[in-house]
């Protein structure tokens, strides 16, 4: 797979297309992601799980009785991921031609900074849900552009000391910045850039792919769920 052009990085192992770096990813916790999910799905639903990486969330989805499709981009990833089942493709190009009861895309991925590449993997939530499922997004919190943490104790992966360093504003809405991790005497980086997506340009960028904002399920309103748009 390419690299993607907002992102990279750097560390001991396979380092994913959008940067993200395998062994770390394998290497942590579930962390709250499945929290927030299983208690917005019905109990023992279908859940398409898009960017799945090494399978932390998938996983505990699964341990609760969900039914879960784990995609990614990084073959490398997905050989991390047990007991589910797993497809290697982008978010933007994937077609399954089935429906899920919820379609899940975390890590902040609805903040890419290529409008176009996020109207489509929008799309593709649209064209997985089920008439009557959710969409549930997980974005960085406006107030988070206007004065990132240096210190990501509680907002990193859990279980790894990260820092925030190199932050920089390369366009209107645009943040860049490069995180540190550190977890049993290794260090890896991950450089990106992310577009500032408030509560009216995500109603928009929603309503564009065919959805509509549903509720904010946590009270920071980082996480969203969705419903298909009334035709």
């Amino acid at each position: 797979m390419p690299q993607r052009s907002w992102a990279s990085g750097t560390g001991p192992g396979p380092i994913a297309p959008d940067g993200s770096a395998v062994e770390l990813y394998a290497a942590l916790g579930p962390g709250p992601d499945a929290d927030i999910v299983d208690a917005a799905v019905p109990a023992g639903a279908a859940i398409l799980e898009l960017g799945a990486g090494a399978g932390r969330t998938a996983h505990e989805l699964h341990a609760r009785g969900h039914h879960v499709v784990a995609v990614d981009e990084s073959p490398e990833m997905l050989a991390r991921v047990r007991d589910v089942v797993t497809v290697c493709e982008t978010i933007e190009d994937l077609s399954l031609g089935r429906a899920f009861d919820a379609v899940l895309m975390a890590s902040h991925l609805v903040n890419v900074p290529d409008d176009g590449l996020c109207d489509r993997m929008l799309r593709t939530c649209r064209r997985h849900v089920r008439p009557g499922g959710t969409v549930i997004l997980q974005r960085h919190a406006p107030g988070w552009f206007d004065d990132p943490p240096r210190s990501l104790e509680g907002g990193g992966p859990a279980d790894a000391a990260t820092a925030l360093r190199e932050v920089t504003r390369p366009g209107p809405g645009l943040l860049s910045a490069t995180a540190e991790y550190r977890l049993d005497g290794r260090v890896w980086t991950h450089s990106f850039t992310v577009r500032r997506l408030d509560d009216a340009r995500l109603d928009r960028v929603l309503a564009d792919a065919g959805l509509a904002l549903d509720a904010y399920l946590t009270a920071d309103r980082t996480w969203v769920r969705a419903v298909p748009a009334a035709a």
